[in-house]
């Protein structure tokens, strides 16, 4: 039997876990520490491969090359400007109220490490949440975990009732987009045959 290739996840988020799981691969997850902070005058599409392409690296400096390092990042553009994951409760009231009524772009970059090689691409999807009133927004934060999610929502959970329409990949306002996961491994030469595998 052909020896599978070991994968890691450089992310501390579930749902790019689950996303990985779907598609029969389950990485070990190693968490990376970054400063995830934007260079003065770096573009938001820049900013999100270059920390997608950091949180990977700082794992595959410290381990064997033969294993694929699979990271990203995930941010909410509005305006021109990147809003992340809220800081507490007010904060994520206030981006609420900025996306209600308006369309916004989900920004994911994909970096993968493996053999001295790397592939770094984004994924971009529009998204047209409808008009939120107060109360709306107070039981939406009454009844769903905000903290970790950039723009302080998930397409997947309570928000998925805001979200009007979409234009682009759902699984990228998830924060991992699958077809390009897919893409970027093919050109790596790798098949998901060569990933998936029981845990």
């Amino acid at each position: 039997m052909e020896k599978k290739i070991d994968t890691i996840l450089a992310s501390a988020s579930p749902r790019r876990l689950e996303l990985l799981n779907l598609l029969n691969i389950y990485p070990e997850v190693m968490i990376p520490e970054i400063d995830e902070i934007p260079l003065e005058g770096e573009f938001p599409e820049n900013f999100v491969s270059r920390i997608a392409y950091e949180k990977g690296r700082s794992i595959a400096d410290r381990i064997n090359s033969e294993i694929l390092v699979i990271s990203a990042d995930t941010i909410v553009l509005i305006n021109n400007m990147i809003i992340g994951k809220p800081s507490g409760r007010e904060d994520a009231f206030k981006m609420l109220k900025l996306l209600s009524g308006k369309e916004h772009k989900v920004i994911t970059g994909i970096s993968l490490i493996y053999r001295g090689d790397k592939r770094i691409e984004n994924s971009v999807t529009e998204v047209k949440f409808s008009e939120l009133s107060d109360i709306e927004i107070d039981y939406y934060l009454d009844s769903e975990r905000f903290l970790d999610k950039a723009g302080a929502y998930a397409i997947q959970g309570n928000a998925s009732i805001f979200v009007e329409r979409i234009n682009g990949c759902y699984f990228n306002v998830m924060g991992f987009p699958l077809n390009l996961f897919y893409s970027l491994i093919k050109r790596l030469k790798i098949s998901l045959n060569d990933l998936s595998g029981r845990p």
